[in-house]
């Protein structure tokens, strides 16, 4: 059945218990017992991933895999495989006027991108629950290839120089983002984690004006577009709305009840339980505590959702995220007791 965007932001709105959708998939290597290095190369090893999560663990929703190094590697950098640890991009490619210049766009389907178009195809293929994939946003990107430090000094002294660059992300990416909504999924998550160094002003400038045209590019009925940034995002809140993004989702950088009241009551917000501090780094109990926690102080807020702030890393316990889930199953049980 093809998924419905309207009816499942009204779901999030109207029905008084909570749902959860952490950006969790590292879990699922320690259920295959499957190491980075290969589960990142291989994109049905990734969907085996997912699926073994989605079988152990109810969630509302998956995502695929968080790999922020997929689009840098299409470009041409060279990426850092661990046993242990996401991939990570080696060295900056184009950190020159110069190189920046002579950078080619490269094709959808280069590179590891064919094996996260793979994943998401199987994803929205096999399982009953809606699935979205992921991307990296255009400044973050942009970051990866020029170095990060270049890329904010290129913002405030080279301006042309960081549109050109940007102009080629947002070119790749657009192409991009539509490849992922014809596999199927019902929706993409675009992490713009980088965006959370700038100023409103810049934010608006050099990543959300960008974001934007991606957005357009694949937004419909059928396909919900969330918008993360795990930054310091407390002034950035008008810019990420701007975009067009259907959710957003928060990191643990920020208290999310001071992004909540500036969000419309119809665009849901995601977030925010640490992901190494909280879900990796306590205990089952601890974890159930700060989830009662946060949702006790987002109750007033109708379109607030489950998540962590981030992407969990390898090494979270698969009990801790059942801890997490458990404590939303009594949440939401209590609500219906005194609602009866």
């Amino acid at each position: 059945m093809k998924f419905n965007k309207k009816t499942f932001i009204q779901s999030i709105l109207t029905d008084p218990r909570r749902k959860a959708i952490p950006i969790m998939t590292s879990p699922g290597m320690e259920l295959l017992n499957a190491m980075p290095r290969e589960v990142f190369q291989n994109g049905e090893l990734q969907f085996r991933c997912i699926r073994s999560l989605a079988e152990a663990l109810p969630m509302d929703a998956q995502l695929t895999f968080m790999d922020l190094s997929v689009e840098a590697e299409a470009f041409g950098c060279e990426i850092v495989f661990s046993d242990h640890e996401n991939p990570t991009v080696a060295a900056p490619l184009a950190d020159t006027a110069e190189k920046i210049a002579a950078l080619a766009v490269p094709e959808v389907g280069s590179k590891r991108t064919a094996e996260t178009l793979r994943c998401a195809r199987l994803c929205a293929e096999h399982l009953a629950r809606p699935t979205f994939g992921g991307l990296i946003g255009p400044y973050s990107l942009a970051g990866r290839l020029a170095d990060m430090t270049e890329m904010m000094i290129l913002a405030a002294a080279e301006p042309e120089t960081a549109h050109l660059l940007l102009r080629k992300t947002t070119d790749f990416l657009r192409k991009y983002i539509r490849a992922i909504k014809q596999t199927g999924v019902a929706g993409v998550m675009i992490a713009e984690p980088a965006a959370g160094l700038l100023s409103p002003e810049m934010c608006q400038e050099f990543a959300m004006d960008y974001l934007r045209e991606i957005v357009a590019e694949v937004r419909d009925d059928s396909f919900l577009v969330i918008l993360h940034n795990c930054g310091k995002t407390e002034k950035q809140v008008e810019a990420m709305l701007s975009t067009g993004a259907d959710a957003l989702h928060v990191g643990n950088a920020v208290d999310i009840c001071d992004i909540l009241p500036q969000v419309p009551e119809n665009i849901p917000v995601m977030g925010n339980l640490d992901p190494v501090g909280v879900l990796k780094d306590m205990t089952p109990e601890q974890v159930a505590d700060a989830t009662t926690a946060l949702l006790r102080r987002t109750a007033e807020f109708p379109n607030f959702v489950l998540s962590s702030g981030c992407d969990l890393p390898p090494g979270v316990p698969v009990r801790n995220m059942h801890a997490f889930l458990n404590a939303l199953k009594e949440y939401n049980q209590s609500l219906e007791e005194n609602h009866d």
